[in-house]
């Protein structure tokens, strides 16, 4: 049964997209349920998953009768249905923003920090025994770039984690904590300290330790 808000998300507890979302629900402290759903063993999914995500991917999330997916649509759903605490700022120049970090974030930073840099070089020697080197180097430039612009836009803003979380925080969070597992991103993340400050204070709160990543253990 779902929790008491009624809440069901479905996906994998090893996602960027679902834990950014996980994160919004624990600030939120609503109940919910996850419902495990592993994009990467299609054999696994259950019979009409394709209802729920016509795309086959993660996450989705059912609400009051309400179906949705795209974590973007999920994130501003919650956000808006229980607005305390906030998670968006109310003024409208600090809300463009956030919606700008939230951009950079999905359309720059999580290709090249998570897919390119740590799957490459933490997931995929798993399998085939050694890293792509030339594709890792490739990488680090727009990983440089990605960090460089996140550190600028929050230079003057009440992001990341200067008072308390909002919506960039809980994404950049997932994004950083496994580029960080990389060895190319601990070294890299210490030339951007107020992003790394930002990692260290958002890995302290309950949110973060409710809802690790399966590659962090139980401690």
């Amino acid at each position: 049964m779902p929790g008491a808000s009624g809440i069901v998300l479905y996906g994998a507890a090893y996602s960027v997209y679902v834990r950014a979302v996980r994160l919004a629900l624990e600030e939120k402290g609503l109940d919910y349920r996850l419902e495990e759903i592993d994009i990467f063993a299609p054999e696994t999914l259950p019979a009409g998953y394709a209802r729920r995500h016509p795309f086959g991917k993660i996450p989705a999330f059912e609400h009051e009768g309400l179906a949705l997916y795209e974590s973007d649509a999920i994130l501003r759903y919650i956000e808006e249905r229980f607005p305390r605490p906030a998670l968006l700022p109310e003024a409208i120049a600090p809300r463009a923003r956030a919606n700008q970090l939230l951009a950079v974030l999905n359309n720059y930073a999580y290709r090249a920090l998570v897919w390119d840099i740590y799957v490459e070089r933490c997931v995929l020697p798993q399998e085939r025994g050694a890293a792509d080197e030339a594709k890792i180097d490739a990488a680090l430039p727009a990983a440089r770039r990605c960090l460089g612009a996140l550190e600028d836009l929050t230079a003057d803003a009440a992001f990341l984690l200067v008072e308390r979380p909002l919506l960039p925080d809980l994404l950049a969070y997932p994004i950083l904590r496994l580029f960080r597992a990389a060895p190319e991103g601990t070294r890299m993340l210490l030339d951007y300290p107020r992003l790394a400050a930002a990692h260290t204070a958002m890995a302290a709160r309950p949110s973060a330790q409710a809802t690790r990543f399966p590659v962090e253990g139980e401690g």
